[in-house]
């Protein structure tokens, strides 16, 4: 204990022992125990913790593969808004003349068999490929996540019911039931395409939001809500639903990459898009019996198609890696 008599010194403080007592400290020992707690590596004050998705945004802005994909898909976007950015002609406008030509000044990427200008049709094309798969994943991830987030919340009858509804879907070949329904329907819209994929597409979203809303719904935080009264949408909406919807953002980000690769198929096979509709894979199938005599028509759509779909990929892959614990 410090001497009542001794004089008071600014370098000395004195702290209490927690036991009735006191203890004599030098001042650097008494700043000591004012510091905040340090990280556990020793580098500096604790930060306060962040929640999933602040951490996943933290570990997404050093990620060079999510930062990569990110920039192709934002250009991606601008062009598909704004071609006439980057490409001055119509898409629309050909020169039989000029058919199977190589690249010329103005024309980077030659002319495709009907002498249209390959260039801005690629530019022009990302448009309805976009188009396509961004509304086709937002239906999607709708539709799934709302009927599958229902059954796994209330359970019973309809949850065994919707369970058998997606078994029949799943057991559906996409491309065979592509060439069945848009064979007959003989609008020149993307609307078609945009429902066909939704109708097959929401089976596999719906049963990603069942399971993780079944997993969050266990959780001791929803119990306790449960607990002190809350209802069942305050439940859903406010206490699972932002805990649950990781998965299916992942799952539906990885799909818009297959999405536009499956609309570019169906307009291959003649079922999807139809002229005058500029779209890579109507392109392609133009292209495809000049593959010979005329090899850039087809390298060009084809190029772009792969680059959008590997870009959306690598997205999904990212925002997975971020947002799972597991792999931390």
């Amino acid at each position: 204990m410090s001497d009542p008599q001794q004089p008071y010194e600014p370098e000395r403080a004195v702290a209490g022992t927690g036991m009735g007592g006191q203890m004599d400290l030098g001042a650097s020992e008494a700043i000591t125990l004012e510091k905040t707690p340090e990280s556990p590596d020793g580098t500096g004050p604790q930060d306060k913790p962040r929640s999933l998705w602040s951490d996943a945004w933290h570990d997404l802005r050093r990620n060079p593969v999510f930062i990569i994909s990110a920039l192709v898909i934002l250009f991606l976007i601008v062009i598909s808004i704004w071609p006439s950015l980057i490409a001055s002609g119509s898409p629309l406008k050909c020169d039989l003349a000029k058919a199977q030509e190589g690249s010329q000044s103005g024309h980077p990427f030659g002319f495709n068999g009907q002498g249209c200008d390959v260039y801005t049709r690629t530019v022009y094309g990302a448009r309805t490929s976009v188009a396509v798969g961004v509304l086709a994943t937002l239906g999607v991830a709708v539709l799934g996540s709302v009927l599958g987030g229902l059954a796994g919340f209330f359970g019973g009858a309809g949850d065994a019911i919707l369970s058998r509804i997606t078994d029949v879907f799943f057991a559906i070949p996409v491309v065979l039931g592509g060439l069945v329904l848009l064979s007959v329907i003989t609008s020149n819209t993307v609307w078609p395409v945009i429902g066909f994929i939704v109708l097959l597409g929401w089976p596999q979203i719906s049963r990603i939001a069942r399971g993780s809303v079944i997993t969050a719904k266990q959780n001791d935080y929803v119990q306790a809500a449960r607990a002190l009264g809350a209802s069942n949408s305050r439940l859903l909406l406010r206490h699972i639903a932002p805990n649950a919807i990781a998965p299916v953002i992942v799952v539906a980000t990885i799909a818009l990459g297959t999405y536009i690769s499956l609309e570019a198929t169906l307009s291959f096979l003649g079922v999807g898009l139809k002229p005058p509709s500029v779209s890579w894979g109507i392109d392609i199938s133009a292209a495809a019996p000049y593959v010979r005599n005329a090899p850039h028509a087809l390298l060009w759509p084809s190029g772009a198609l792969a680059v959008t779909v590997l870009a959306f990929i690598m997205l999904g892959d990212a925002v997975r890696d971020a947002l799972d614990p597991k792999l931390r």
